[in-house]
């Protein structure tokens, strides 16, 4: 099959904010501990308790924002439980996750640690759920209040005197749900009330993000646009790629049927309709659109690995994920103006992680290489790229988005989603010289659909040199296999 492209490279429709490429940590399973967290006193390598593998590995993506505590956890999570001496903290159930204890080892300076290591930005969900107004204040001060206060001198006795940045903070989660099944009405009033008090000290300016919808659910958007649009920067939005049913069997994350591959596709591609009709709403209030969708949940979504504890939602991690991500992330990039940020769920250990741990190894996942390719598109500036795609399965058989860089270099970011036929794909370069322009090409592919790395075999699926491209004046050749993710980058010479 053919498919063609027009790429305007003169045409630049805005800036692809970095913080698209944004992850997700909540203490689930094994993602904070024994994922990220470690200890001191752990023989695991690490730098302050933090993994060091892991660390090193998050650096190399260069993640530019981080959410934490949850999550589901966020609104059970009480954040001075997590401070002070490790031994003298609170331990507790965690309800929501597997029903293991929380030491709470790893809290509030061990989280603006970690981001100060990995230079990414904190972002913060406070706990409406289950904690109070005075709690959410007092955290805010806690972090971010420079003079004499209660707060700040209680962190400057535990060992930290400058207060920390914070931009980004939610005021409650998923509150239609896990977070105090809430109406939108009644919710909309307590993020009024909570918000007022997530006060901004010594110059910080926090980004105040509301809970927004789950899925579908336009009325939720509309109940809190009309009442609190005044009072956020963001709304939140969560969706989850699921082949079957969230509560009879969500399908496999390994050795599944094709017929579960070409459903995951249609689920990844539903992310467009939700955010365009999302939007519509929004628009309705924000015509200026002062207020950014923030995606802070999004991801495959499968059964747990067999014999694994399934409050831990550990699953394995394929070509097919990877497709996923670089699916969702050329949708992002066509809602630069609304998506302001997204966070996959989650980094290690959890749902579609970057990285999976098993004692004291670590493996990298698909997912992993391709926010790794795609960090060319951190802050760049869209360009206009018009696709004209063949069918596969009712579905365009090919997801493509292009960008320019500071230095003027240009990256296409290509995926063919047919997990069984390569394809053609001619790219019209137009508003460039072409006379001197070098190409250079990155390819993720695999030959079986759930081809996926092993801490026995951990660089199965990793990205390759790719060169099967050909550029005849202003028209550029790419020849895609069956299940492939490309990264071209144009440059010209001298």
């Amino acid at each position: 099959m053919k498919h063609s492209a027009v790429l305007n490279m003169d045409i630049e429709q805005g800036i692809i904010n970095k913080n698209i490429y944004g992850h997700f940590a909540e203490h689930l399973g094994r993602c904070i501990y024994e994922g990220i967290w470690v200890g001191e006193d752990s023989p695991i390598p690490n730098e302050k308790g933090i993994r060091t593998d892991v660390l090193e590995a998050l650096k190399k993506i260069q993640i530019p924002v981080l959410r934490w505590p949850g999550g589901c956890f966020a609104d059970e999570y009480h954040w001075k439980d997590g401070i002070g001496p490790r031994e003298n903290r609170k331990r507790m159930v965690n309800t929501h996750w597997g029903g293991v204890v929380e030491n709470n080892h790893f809290g509030t300076h061990e989280f603006m640690m970690l981001c100060e290591m990995l230079e990414c930005e904190p972002y913060i969900c406070g706990n409406v759920g289950s904690g109070t107004v005075q709690e959410m204040s007092e955290w805010v001060e806690y972090m971010t209040f420079k003079g004499e206060s209660p707060m700040a001198d209680w962190r400057r006795e535990n060992g930290r005197d400058e207060p920390w940045k914070l931009t980004y903070f939610g005021v409650g989660n998923e509150n239609w749900g896990c977070g105090g099944n809430m109406r939108p009405e009644y919710y909309s009033d307590l993020y009024r009330r909570y918000q007022t008090y997530v006060r901004n000290y010594d110059g910080n300016q926090i980004y105040k993000i509301a809970g927004g919808a789950n899925v579908a659910d336009y009325n939720w958007t509309e109940v809190l646009m009309r009442e609190s649009a005044r009072f956020m920067d963001g709304l939140s939005l969560h969706y989850y790629t699921i082949p079957g049913e969230f509560w009879t069997g969500k399908g496999a994350a390994t050795g599944f049927p094709e017929h579960e591959w070409v459903a995951t596709m249609k689920k990844a591609l539903h992310m467009d309709e939700l955010l365009t009709k999302h939007s519509t709403v929004i628009d309705k209030y924000d015509p200026e659109k002062k207020v950014a969708i923030i995606v802070d949940e999004w991801g495959t979504w499968f059964d747990v690995e067999p014999g694994t504890n399934p409050g831990f939602l550990y699953q394995q991690n394929t070509i097919r994920d990877a497709l996923v991500a670089s699916i969702h992330f050329h949708i992002f990039h066509e809602h630069h103006e609304r998506v302001q940020m997204t966070n996959i769920a989650q980094t290690v250990n959890v749902l579609q992680a970057m990285i999976l741990t098993e004692g004291s190894e670590m493996i990298l996942t698909p997912t992993y290489h391709v926010f790794d390719m795609f960090k060319v598109h951190h802050d760049a500036v869209k360009l206009s790229l018009d696709v004209q795609a063949e069918e596969y399965e009712s579905m365009p058989q090919v997801s493509m988005s292009a960008s320019k860089n500071k230095k003027g270099h240009i990256h296409i970011s290509l995926c063919n989603i047919d997990h069984q036929n390569e394809t053609d794909v001619t790219v019209d370069l137009r508003g460039l010289a072409v006379e001197n322009l070098h190409v250079a090409g990155t390819i993720l592919s695999a030959q079986q659909m759930d081809a996926h790395n092993t801490f026995e075999q951990p660089e199965a699926v990793k990205p390759k040199t790719f060169g099967a491209y050909s550029l005849d004046g202003t028209s550029l050749q790419v020849n895609m296999p069956a299940m492939s993710i490309v990264v071209l980058e144009l440059k010209t010479n001298g």
